[in-house]
C-alpha cells in the first residue's frame, strides 16, 4: 500500500507494543491464547485510537490552509478529546457539537473528556439532542465560522472517513510487520466496531497486506447488520482510495451486536467486568463505552468456545480510558 500521495502528519512514535496476556486467559479459563495491541498507548492527550486518524485528517486540514477543526461526537467522545489535542498541538481553533445519545447525560462541570476538553481550549462546545443531523449541525457551525472570517474544516464523527480509516490500514500493515517480527501466528483479530473507520481501515490494510487474518468486530451502538453495511461500504471506498485492487469481500465484514446492551454508552454487567478483568489481572484500563465493551465481546466469544482450542486471539485496544471517570458509580456498585 501506497500513503505517500496523501497528506499526512507524523504523531506516531514507532509501533504500538503488542503484548501477551497470560494472567488474563488463566483468569478466564479459556483455551485460547489472548494478546492485546496497545492503540491506548498512542500519543495525544490520553492516548487512543482516534491519533491514527487525525494522522491524515489533521493533514487535509492543513493542506486546505484551514485555521479551525469542527468535529462531533457523543458527550463523552474520544474522538473529540483527541481532536482537541491535535488541533491545540497544531495551533488549530477547535469546535465541539456534542449529541446527547442519553438524554441528561451532559454535565458542563463533568469529569472525564468533558473536563479534557476544557484544559486542551476547546473554543465552542455545542449540545444537541440524540439523534440530530450531526453533518447538518457541523455545516451551520462551519457558516457562522466562515461569516466570522475563519477557514473551518469538518472531520466527521470519530474520524471515520475514507481519510481517516486510511490510518488504520496503516496499523494493519504495522501489525502484520509486528508479527512477522515476532514470530507470532495471530489466528483473529477481535476490533471494537462503532463509527466504522477502524474496523473498515483494518480490513483494508489486512487485505492490502495479504495478511489473511480474520478480524471481527464487537458493536457498541447498532444492529449486527446496520453495522456491517457501514463498516463494508467505509471498507470498499477505502480500498479504492488506496488503489487495492482485489477487493473487499462483503463476507470478511463480520459484526457481534449481542453486547451493546440497552444503548450506546449505557454500561452492561460484562461490560463491568471486562474492564475488571482487564485492570486486576494485566493493569490495563479499558474504558465504558468502547474498549470495555468489545473486551466483553472477546471474554464471551471466548468462554463459549467460538474461537478453537489454542487459537492466538488479538485483541485491538483503542484506549477511552479517561472515560472511565464519568462512570465510577457504575464500578462502585456491588
Amino acid at each position: 500500500m501506497n500513503f505517500t500521495k496523501f497528506p499526512r502528519r507524523k504523531y506516531l512514535q514507532g509501533p504500538t507494543p503488542i503484548e501477551s496476556l497470560p494472567a488474563l486467559s488463566k483468569t478466564i479459563g479459556t483455551d485460547a491464547n489472548l494478546y492485546i495491541k496497545r492503540d491506548d498507548l498512542l500519543p495525544g492527550a490520553a492516548g487512543g485510537n482516534k491519533t491514527r486518524k487525525l494522522e491524515f485528517c489533521i493533514a487535509d486540514a492543513l493542506d486546505q490552509d484551514a485555521d479551525t477543526i469542527i468535529t462531533c461526537g457523543a458527550v463523552q467522545s474520544n474522538h473529540a478529546r483527541l481532536t482537541a489535542s491535535w488541533s491545540a498541538k497544531e495551533g488549530l481553533d477547535c469546535h465541539l457539537i456534542l449529541e446527547e445519545r442519553v438524554k441528561g447525560s451532559y454535565k458542563e462541570d463533568g469529569s472525564g473528556n468533558n473536563f479534557l476538553f476544557e484544559l486542551l481550549g476547546v473554543k465552542s462546545i455545542d449540545v444537541v439532542e440524540g439523534g440530530s443531523d450531526m453533518t447538518a449541525q457541523m455545516n451551520k457551525k462551519a457558516d457562522k465560522l466562515i461569516a466570522a472570517g475563519k477557514k473551518p474544516y469538518i472531520i466527521p464523527g470519530g474520524a471515520s472517513n475514507s481519510i481517516g480509516a486510511m490510518g488504520y490500514a496503516v496499523c494493519a500493515e504495522e501489525t502484520m510487520g509486528q508479527l512477522n517480527e515476532m514470530h507470532l501466528d495471530i489466528d483473529h483479530i477481535v476490533v471494537p466496531s462503532g463509527s466504522a473507520g477502524t474496523h473498515a481501515g483494518m480490513v483494508v490494510g489486512m487485505t492490502g497486506v495479504n495478511g489473511i487474518i480474520p478480524i471481527s468486530g464487537v458493536n457498541v451502538s447498532r444492529a449486527k447488520d446496520v453495522q456491517e453495511k457501514i463498516v463494508y461500504e467505509l471498507a470498499i471506498e477505502t480500498a479504492e482510495k488506496l488503489g487495492i485492487k482485489n477487493g473487499i469481500a462483503r463476507e470478511d465484514i463480520v459484526c457481534f451486536d449481542q453486547y451493546v446492551g440497552p444503548g450506546y454508552s449505557l454500561p452492561t454487567d460484562s461490560m463491568v467486568e471486562a474492564v475488571k478483568l482487564f485492570a486486576k489481572t494485566e493493569a490495563i484500563l479499558l474504558d465504558p463505552v468502547y474498549s470495555g465493551k468489545a473486551a466483553a465481546g472477546l471474554i464471551d466469544l471466548i468462554r463459549k468456545g467460538h474461537f478453537p482450542k489454542g487459537s492466538n486471539v488479538l485483541f485491538l485496544h483503542t484506549g477511552g480510558s479517561p472515560a472511565l471517570f464519568a462512570y465510577m458509580n457504575t464500578f462502585r456498585q456491588e
